[in-house]
């Protein structure tokens, strides 16, 4: 169920999440060139694939596929994806494409896409990468060295998303080699640096250049329209609410191995709808074609009708091997009132999943214990040897909890009790001076201890349910909770400037731990404003793990490094966790297909973007059954 502001509101984020989450091998002795780099071990496919396992290789490749909203956003106001200021237009990411592409079945690889060999220095220390000659932005100019560098450059600069400046500030520099070549230097030689380089989104220099030859300065690009590589073109778009893509006739990488089988739809549409409810309405009147139900209680209780009972709609659950990332309701460490971890922890005991899950989820769901849940990476009982190795050296600075066992989040079933969580959390929240006097629980100064819990309002009509069974708990200890709703694009303003007490967000999954954790927990980037850092999280301690996270050169430690990590994070108490599904709940038009062998790793939306067709009658391609 995820009722929360996904921190990747800008899609492109997503897209770069195998690039964030993989690193490169290389050779001891000496230089290689190769099609694909995996972090460890060989690439699943070999020199000579001719496609992706989970593809149909054979789907049509005609129709039109209808989306609503992917994320909370109503409105738009500009086809710039990698900008602060504004909201960007939903597929705009089928536009940009990067020098390498990962594999939904492997967790950490990339094979070449705009780039046609990657050449990997032995020190580990630069990676040179030569682009296909046939490569072509949508007007028809070669795709350049010279494009690559002014892509990276301006992403790296202020006027971008400050999340670009964190996830590629160890690469030092772009050298353009020659007009086909550019090379990469690193200030380190992690072994996630040439899958970094690999993944920036390349675009033309000539987007936003006027006739008169000046420039739109990057962050004020708004309607003009990107100029790239992908197989995509802004078709019409109507008042911020609506807009349609269309295929790139001249699209020049279609027999690409990594292309073949996938973004099969001739159209792609997307219609905004003003909330959960009109959308959910609209897609049982059949005025577009797939929902990807986040909701536990729509699933069971609202996605039913008539056109599901004829079979023009049907529901399907798709297992898949996803990290289920971090949903809860972030704390912010920069107010005051939560800066003791004891008070967290007593917000924490203040949550009761197991009735949420039984009341309201129909008992679907999981409670989130770990910033890795569903992992090898999450963290469990007692540190290691090699957890020890790591955290030891740190001991002065850490809580004593860390080197316990893992925390437990509170249970109410037999024989737990919401009663014995509450009882533990008023000993906390009085070990730190809050007690209970006059109708409410004060501090020493008399004040109540009230704070407002941030939603917005596409998810509010879902979440209030949840917010009201959290505050009601919360008021038997004596403090007050105000549940604020407001439009998405108000709350991620709000979100990206850390003007909030708690609020209700979801850190996307990754299956490798990367740079991304450095923006979500980096001292650096705590008082960084739109950085992922929402809780303001500023330790050196944390500092040292994510270094060694970073500097992980065996899948071993990187599993110890990510354990340690994991154990100060939820010691620090900076989330209350919600809960996870393994399962991706999508209701469809039974006009649609999709191959028979599903990814391992898989976001829904992009899934069905990227690999599903529109049945051809004669063809005898439905979805298996």
């Amino acid at each position: 169920m995820s009722y929360s502001t996904i921190r990747s509101s800008n899609r492109w984020r997503l897209l770069l999440a195998l690039a964030l989450s993989a690193a490169a091998i290389w050779s001891a002795n000496s230089d290689w060139a190769v099609y694909a780099i995996a972090q460890y071990g060989e690439p699943k496919y070999p020199a000579d694939f001719k496609h992706f396992d989970y593809v149909n290789p054979d789907a049509p490749r005609d129709g039109t596929l209808v989306l609503a909203n992917p994320n909370r956003l109503t409105s738009f106001d500009k086809f710039n994806p990698f900008t602060l200021r504004g909201n960007p237009a939903p597929g705009l990411g089928l536009m940009f494409e990067s020098l390498t592409t990962g594999s939904a079945d492997e967790v950490a690889s990339a094979y070449c896409l705009l780039a046609d060999d990657i050449d990997v220095a032995k020190d580990g220390l630069s990676a040179t990468f030569h682009i296909n000659p046939k490569a072509r932005f949508s007007n028809g100019d070669p795709v350049t060295a010279a494009d690559v560098k002014f892509s990276f450059d301006t992403l790296k600069s202020p006027q971008a998303l400050p999340q670009f400046a964190v996830y590629f500030g160890q690469i030092a520099r772009a050298v353009v080699l020659d007009r086909l070549t550019i090379r990469f230097d690193f200030k380190v030689a992690t072994r996630e640096m040439p899958l970094l380089a690999g993944g920036i989104p390349v675009f033309s220099h000539k987007w936003g250049m006027r006739p008169d030859g000046t420039r739109i300065p990057f962050d004020q690009l708004a309607f003009e329209k990107p100029i790239a590589s992908g197989d995509y073109l802004i078709d019409r778009y109507d008042n911020g609410r609506t807009i349609s893509y269309k295929r790139n006739p001249d699209y020049w990488g279609a027999s690409l191995p990594v292309r073949v089988g996938t973004h099969n739809f001739a159209h792609i549409d997307y219609k905004l709808y003003a909330d959960a409810v009109a959308q959910l309405e609209a897609f049982k009147a059949g005025e577009y074609d797939v929902l990807v139900e986040h909701t536990a209680q729509s699933w069971v209780r609202r996605d039913i009708g008539k056109r599901f009972d004829s079979g023009e709609l049907i529901k399907r659950e798709f297992p898949h091997h996803n990290g289920a990332g971090m949903q809860g309701f972030f704390i912010n460490l920069r107010r005051p009132l939560f800066r003791d971890v004891r008070v967290r922890e007593a917000l924490d005991l203040a949550f009761d999943f197991e009735w949420l899950n039984r009341q309201l989820f129909y008992n679907q769901y999981k409670r989130t214990d770990s910033f890795f849940v569903n992992t090898d990476l999450q963290a469990r009982g007692k540190p290691s040897p090699g957890e020890l190795a790591i955290l030891e050296p740190l001991r002065k600075e850490l809580d004593p909890a860390v080197f316990g066992d893992m925390p437990q989040q509170p249970d109410t079933d037999p024989p737990g009790s919401l009663r014995a969580n509450l009882i533990k959390a008023r000993e906390l929240l009085a070990q730190v001076g809050w007690t209970y006097r006059d109708g409410a629980l004060r501090n020493a100064k008399g004040q109540p201890f009230v704070f407002e819990l941030l939603g917005d309002t596409g998810g509010g009509a879902s979440m209030e349910p949840v917010a009201a069974a959290f505050g009601r708990n919360l008021q038997k200890l004596g403090i007050t909770m105000n549940f604020r709703t407001a439009d998405f694009a108000l709350i991620q303003k709000r979100i990206d400037a850390f003007d909030f007490d708690l609020t209700t967000v979801r850190l996307p999954d990754v299956q490798v731990p990367g740079t991304e954790q450095l923006s979500r927990f980096g001292s650096k980037y705590a008082d960084e404003p739109g950085s992922d850092n929402l809780a303001g999280v500023k330790l050196p301690a944390v500092d040292a793990i994510l270094r060694k996270v970073l500097g992980a050169q065996t899948r071993e430690q990187l599993v110890d490094a990510t354990h340690a990590l994991d154990r100060v994070l939820m010691n620090g108490y900076y989330v209350v966790p919600h809960w996870y599904s393994a399962v991706h709940r999508i209701a469809y038009r039974s006009s649609l297909a999709y191959p028979a062998k599903l990814p391992l790793y898989f976001a829904a939306d992009e899934w069905v973007l990227s690999t599903w067709w529109q049945k051809t009658p004669g063809l005898n391609l439905a979805s298996p059954r």
